[in-house]
Protein backbone atom coordinates (compact mmCIF):
# COMPACT_ATOMS: atom_id res chain seq x y z
CA UNK A 1 0.00 0.00 0.00
CA UNK A 2 1.15 3.85 -0.62
CA UNK A 3 0.77 6.67 1.79
CA UNK A 4 0.47 9.63 0.02
CA UNK A 5 2.29 12.64 1.58
CA UNK A 6 0.65 16.41 2.39
CA UNK A 7 2.60 18.30 0.25
CA UNK A 8 4.25 21.52 3.03
CA UNK A 9 7.28 22.24 4.61
CA UNK A 10 7.41 18.62 5.79
CA UNK A 11 7.73 17.11 2.91
CA UNK A 12 11.13 14.89 2.62
CA UNK A 13 13.39 16.42 -0.42
CA UNK A 14 13.49 13.71 -3.40
CA UNK A 15 16.16 10.99 -2.88
CA UNK A 16 17.98 8.36 -4.68
CA UNK A 17 16.25 4.99 -4.06
CA UNK A 18 18.68 3.06 -2.08
CA UNK A 19 20.46 0.21 -3.79
CA UNK A 20 19.63 -3.30 -2.56
CA UNK A 21 21.01 -6.34 -3.89
CA UNK A 22 19.20 -8.57 -6.08
CA UNK A 23 17.77 -11.51 -4.27
CA UNK A 24 19.59 -14.70 -5.37
CA UNK A 25 17.79 -17.26 -7.08
CA UNK A 26 17.57 -20.80 -6.08
CA UNK A 27 17.29 -22.33 -9.63
CA UNK A 28 20.24 -23.00 -12.03
CA UNK A 29 19.59 -23.37 -15.81
CA UNK A 30 21.19 -26.06 -17.45
CA UNK A 31 22.10 -26.47 -20.81
CA UNK A 32 19.15 -27.51 -22.18
CA UNK A 33 16.83 -25.03 -20.09
CA UNK A 34 16.02 -27.43 -17.24
CA UNK A 35 15.80 -25.36 -13.95
CA UNK A 36 17.45 -27.25 -11.30
CA UNK A 37 16.37 -26.15 -7.54
CA UNK A 38 19.38 -25.98 -5.28
CA UNK A 39 20.41 -25.16 -1.87
CA UNK A 40 23.69 -23.39 -0.55
CA UNK A 41 24.04 -23.51 3.26
CA UNK A 42 27.06 -22.43 4.96
CA UNK A 43 30.34 -20.85 4.49
CA UNK A 44 34.19 -22.88 3.91
CA UNK A 45 34.88 -25.46 1.54
CA UNK A 46 32.21 -27.15 -0.65
CA UNK A 47 30.81 -30.28 -0.27
CA UNK A 48 28.19 -31.29 -2.45
CA UNK A 49 25.63 -33.82 -1.88
CA UNK A 50 23.62 -35.87 -4.83
CA UNK A 51 20.82 -37.72 -3.93
CA UNK A 52 20.01 -41.70 -3.88
CA UNK A 53 17.33 -42.83 -6.56
CA UNK A 54 13.15 -41.08 -6.23
CA UNK A 55 14.50 -38.95 -3.55
CA UNK A 56 15.09 -35.17 -3.43
CA UNK A 57 17.49 -33.02 -1.42
CA UNK A 58 15.56 -33.20 1.96
CA UNK A 59 17.52 -36.81 2.33
CA UNK A 60 20.51 -34.68 2.98
CA UNK A 61 19.34 -32.18 5.57
CA UNK A 62 20.63 -33.93 8.62
CA UNK A 63 24.12 -34.09 7.13
CA UNK A 64 24.00 -30.46 6.21
CA UNK A 65 22.50 -29.12 9.53
CA UNK A 66 25.70 -30.73 10.85
CA UNK A 67 28.43 -29.48 8.15
CA UNK A 68 27.24 -26.07 7.29
CA UNK A 69 27.59 -24.90 11.11
CA UNK A 70 31.20 -26.72 11.16
CA UNK A 71 32.51 -24.71 8.34
CA UNK A 72 31.55 -26.60 5.43
CA UNK A 73 29.63 -24.78 2.29
CA UNK A 74 27.18 -27.54 1.92
CA UNK A 75 25.62 -27.85 -1.60
CA UNK A 76 22.17 -30.50 -2.42
CA UNK A 77 19.77 -30.32 -5.29
CA UNK A 78 16.75 -31.98 -6.60
CA UNK A 79 17.29 -33.80 -9.65
CA UNK A 80 15.62 -33.23 -12.58
CA UNK A 81 12.25 -34.17 -12.09
CA UNK A 82 11.92 -34.06 -8.25
CA UNK A 83 10.40 -31.63 -6.18
CA UNK A 84 11.35 -28.46 -6.65
CA UNK A 85 13.15 -29.20 -9.79
CA UNK A 86 11.66 -28.79 -13.77
CA UNK A 87 10.45 -31.74 -15.42
CA UNK A 88 11.32 -31.80 -18.64
CA UNK A 89 10.03 -35.36 -19.67
CA UNK A 90 13.59 -35.55 -20.98
CA UNK A 91 17.22 -36.05 -20.14
CA UNK A 92 17.07 -38.79 -17.70
CA UNK A 93 20.51 -40.58 -18.83
CA UNK A 94 23.72 -40.34 -17.31
CA UNK A 95 25.30 -37.76 -19.71
CA UNK A 96 22.34 -35.67 -19.02
CA UNK A 97 22.33 -36.19 -15.10
CA UNK A 98 26.13 -35.31 -14.94
CA UNK A 99 25.90 -32.03 -17.59
CA UNK A 100 23.15 -30.85 -14.59
CA UNK A 101 25.98 -31.73 -11.76
CA UNK A 102 28.30 -29.99 -14.01
CA UNK A 103 25.83 -26.62 -14.17
CA UNK A 104 25.37 -26.53 -10.56
CA UNK A 105 28.87 -26.61 -9.73
CA UNK A 106 30.07 -24.41 -12.83
CA UNK A 107 26.87 -22.01 -11.61
CA UNK A 108 28.02 -21.59 -7.90
CA UNK A 109 31.87 -21.54 -8.96
CA UNK A 110 32.64 -24.09 -6.44
CA UNK A 111 36.05 -25.47 -5.95
CA UNK A 112 38.34 -27.77 -4.50
CA UNK A 113 34.96 -29.61 -3.75
CA UNK A 114 33.92 -32.93 -2.09
CA UNK A 115 31.19 -34.47 -4.39
CA UNK A 116 28.90 -37.19 -2.17
CA UNK A 117 26.70 -39.52 -3.64
CA UNK A 118 24.60 -41.95 -2.68
CA UNK A 119 22.94 -44.92 -4.40
CA UNK A 120 22.38 -43.24 -8.23
CA UNK A 121 23.93 -40.35 -7.37
CA UNK A 122 27.03 -42.26 -6.47
CA UNK A 123 26.79 -43.45 -10.27
CA UNK A 124 25.93 -39.79 -11.42
CA UNK A 125 29.39 -38.83 -9.83
CA UNK A 126 31.31 -41.48 -11.45
CA UNK A 127 29.66 -39.93 -14.78
CA UNK A 128 30.85 -36.43 -13.51
CA UNK A 129 34.29 -37.69 -12.64
CA UNK A 130 34.55 -39.15 -16.68
CA UNK A 131 32.69 -36.91 -18.89
CA UNK A 132 33.87 -33.94 -17.26
CA UNK A 133 37.19 -35.14 -15.96
CA UNK A 134 36.43 -34.51 -12.18
CA UNK A 135 36.91 -30.64 -12.97
CA UNK A 136 36.70 -28.61 -10.01
CA UNK A 137 36.65 -31.92 -7.61
CA UNK A 138 39.24 -32.66 -5.05
CA UNK A 139 37.93 -35.45 -3.66
CA UNK A 140 34.67 -38.28 -4.36
CA UNK A 141 32.73 -40.18 -1.95
CA UNK A 142 30.61 -43.03 -3.19
CA UNK A 143 28.08 -44.09 -0.88
CA UNK A 144 26.41 -47.91 -1.22
CA UNK A 145 26.66 -47.30 -4.88
CA UNK A 146 24.43 -48.95 -7.78
CA UNK A 147 27.91 -49.28 -9.71
CA UNK A 148 29.51 -51.23 -10.95
CA UNK A 149 27.26 -53.54 -13.05
CA UNK A 150 23.36 -54.92 -11.94
CA UNK A 151 22.73 -56.22 -15.15
CA UNK A 152 23.29 -60.49 -15.63
CA UNK A 153 25.32 -61.05 -18.27
CA UNK A 154 28.30 -63.80 -19.02
CA UNK A 155 30.60 -61.88 -17.73
CA UNK A 156 28.95 -60.28 -15.24
CA UNK A 157 26.70 -63.73 -13.73
CA UNK A 158 25.61 -62.59 -9.87
CA UNK A 159 23.88 -59.50 -11.76
CA UNK A 160 20.15 -59.66 -12.03
CA UNK A 161 18.38 -61.00 -14.94
CA UNK A 162 16.78 -58.86 -17.68
CA UNK A 163 13.59 -60.78 -17.12
CA UNK A 164 13.70 -60.13 -13.06
CA UNK A 165 14.00 -56.41 -13.67
CA UNK A 166 11.50 -56.04 -16.33
CA UNK A 167 9.05 -57.87 -13.55
CA UNK A 168 10.08 -55.24 -10.47
CA UNK A 169 9.93 -52.32 -13.23
CA UNK A 170 6.34 -53.55 -13.98
CA UNK A 171 5.40 -53.76 -10.14
CA UNK A 172 6.51 -50.20 -9.65
CA UNK A 173 4.52 -49.06 -12.24
CA UNK A 174 1.49 -50.70 -10.76
CA UNK A 175 1.70 -50.55 -6.91
CA UNK A 176 4.49 -47.85 -6.14
CA UNK A 177 3.26 -47.46 -2.69
CA UNK A 178 3.22 -50.93 -1.98
CA UNK A 179 6.18 -51.70 -3.30
CA UNK A 180 7.97 -48.04 -1.68
CA UNK A 181 5.86 -49.54 1.87
CA UNK A 182 7.41 -52.58 2.00
CA UNK A 183 10.71 -51.71 1.03
CA UNK A 184 11.16 -49.00 3.75
CA UNK A 185 12.36 -51.47 6.12
CA UNK A 186 15.02 -53.18 4.14
CA UNK A 187 16.65 -49.42 3.16
CA UNK A 188 16.71 -48.46 6.93
CA UNK A 189 18.05 -52.02 7.85
CA UNK A 190 15.10 -52.28 10.86
CA UNK A 191 15.29 -53.34 12.91
CA UNK A 192 18.92 -53.82 13.35
CA UNK A 193 19.18 -49.76 13.14
CA UNK A 194 15.82 -47.93 15.14
CA UNK A 195 14.13 -46.31 13.09
CA UNK A 196 10.63 -44.51 13.32
CA UNK A 197 7.50 -45.33 11.41
CA UNK A 198 7.40 -42.15 10.92
CA UNK A 199 11.04 -41.19 8.91
CA UNK A 200 10.14 -45.03 7.20
CA UNK A 201 6.77 -43.01 5.86
CA UNK A 202 8.64 -39.83 5.63
CA UNK A 203 10.74 -41.69 2.84
CA UNK A 204 8.36 -43.02 1.14
CA UNK A 205 5.99 -39.46 0.39
CA UNK A 206 9.33 -38.51 -0.95
CA UNK A 207 8.80 -41.39 -3.65
CA UNK A 208 5.38 -40.71 -3.86
CA UNK A 209 4.55 -37.15 -4.10
CA UNK A 210 8.07 -35.36 -5.08
CA UNK A 211 8.62 -37.49 -8.00
CA UNK A 212 6.42 -38.81 -10.94
CA UNK A 213 6.42 -43.16 -12.19
CA UNK A 214 8.01 -42.04 -15.23
CA UNK A 215 10.58 -40.80 -14.17
CA UNK A 216 10.95 -43.39 -11.84
CA UNK A 217 10.86 -46.01 -14.54
CA UNK A 218 13.34 -44.02 -16.75
CA UNK A 219 16.54 -43.77 -13.95
CA UNK A 220 15.29 -47.38 -12.91
CA UNK A 221 16.08 -48.16 -16.38
CA UNK A 222 19.96 -46.69 -16.76
CA UNK A 223 20.52 -47.61 -12.84
CA UNK A 224 20.46 -51.34 -13.75
CA UNK A 225 21.48 -51.60 -17.28
CA UNK A 226 24.45 -49.14 -17.54
CA UNK A 227 27.90 -50.71 -17.31
CA UNK A 228 30.16 -48.86 -15.50
CA UNK A 229 33.43 -51.18 -15.61
CA UNK A 230 35.47 -49.34 -18.20
CA UNK A 231 35.24 -46.36 -16.87
CA UNK A 232 35.46 -47.05 -13.00
CA UNK A 233 39.39 -47.76 -14.23
CA UNK A 234 39.87 -44.70 -15.35
CA UNK A 235 38.71 -42.66 -12.67
CA UNK A 236 41.67 -40.37 -10.84
CA UNK A 237 40.19 -38.74 -8.16
CA UNK A 238 40.85 -39.57 -4.53
CA UNK A 239 37.72 -41.91 -3.99
CA UNK A 240 36.14 -43.33 -0.73
CA UNK A 241 33.62 -45.96 -0.51
CA UNK A 242 31.19 -46.26 2.39
CA UNK A 243 28.88 -49.17 1.92
CA UNK A 244 26.68 -51.01 4.53
CA UNK A 245 27.44 -54.76 5.31
CA UNK A 246 23.65 -55.42 5.46
CA UNK A 247 22.85 -53.52 2.44
CA UNK A 248 20.03 -55.41 0.61
CA UNK A 249 19.64 -52.66 -2.37
CA UNK A 250 23.01 -52.83 -3.60
CA UNK A 251 24.79 -55.45 -1.36
CA UNK A 252 28.26 -54.78 -1.03
CA UNK A 253 30.20 -57.85 -2.88
CA UNK A 254 28.41 -56.97 -6.08
CA UNK A 255 28.50 -53.21 -5.49
CA UNK A 256 31.19 -51.19 -2.84
CA UNK A 257 33.79 -53.97 -3.18
CA UNK A 258 33.64 -54.17 -6.95
CA UNK A 259 33.94 -50.21 -7.40
CA UNK A 260 36.34 -50.36 -4.49
CA UNK A 261 38.41 -52.69 -6.66
CA UNK A 262 37.89 -50.81 -10.49
CA UNK A 263 39.15 -47.62 -9.07
CA UNK A 264 42.64 -47.39 -8.52
CA UNK A 265 43.88 -46.06 -4.96
CA UNK A 266 40.28 -46.12 -3.79
CA UNK A 267 39.48 -46.29 0.12
CA UNK A 268 36.41 -48.33 1.08
CA UNK A 269 35.24 -48.61 4.54
CA UNK A 270 32.30 -51.26 5.80
CA UNK A 271 29.72 -49.88 8.22
CA UNK A 272 28.89 -53.31 10.68
CA UNK A 273 24.86 -53.57 10.72
CA UNK A 274 24.17 -50.84 8.11
CA UNK A 275 21.73 -51.00 5.22
CA UNK A 276 21.34 -48.70 2.10
CA UNK A 277 20.09 -45.91 3.99
CA UNK A 278 23.14 -45.44 6.51
CA UNK A 279 23.27 -41.62 5.37
CA UNK A 280 20.33 -41.75 7.90
CA UNK A 281 21.09 -44.54 10.15
CA UNK A 282 24.96 -44.01 10.50
CA UNK A 283 25.06 -39.80 10.05
CA UNK A 284 27.68 -39.27 12.92
CA UNK A 285 30.18 -41.78 11.85
CA UNK A 286 29.89 -41.17 8.27
CA UNK A 287 30.46 -37.43 8.36
CA UNK A 288 33.68 -38.15 10.52
CA UNK A 289 34.47 -40.48 7.88
CA UNK A 290 34.11 -38.03 4.97
CA UNK A 291 35.78 -35.24 7.18
CA UNK A 292 38.56 -37.45 7.68
CA UNK A 293 38.89 -38.32 4.41
CA UNK A 294 38.68 -34.78 2.43
CA UNK A 295 41.58 -33.52 5.02
CA UNK A 296 43.65 -36.96 3.83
Amino acid sequence: MMLALASGSFAPAATEPAATAAPRSSLIDTSDRTRIHFRDWGAGRPIVFVSPWGLCSDWWDASVINLSGRGWRCVTFDRRGHARSDDPCQGYDFDTLSDDIAAILDGLDLQNIVLVGHSLGAAEVVRYLTRHRGRRVARAVLIAPTTPFNMKTDDNPGGKSRETLEKTLELLRRDLPRVAAQAAPDFFGSPKNSVSQETMDWWCRMFLDRCSIKVLSELFKIMNETDFRPELRTIRTPTLILQGEIDKSTPLELHGRPTHELIAGSQMIVYENAAHGLPYTHTDRMLADIVAFAGA
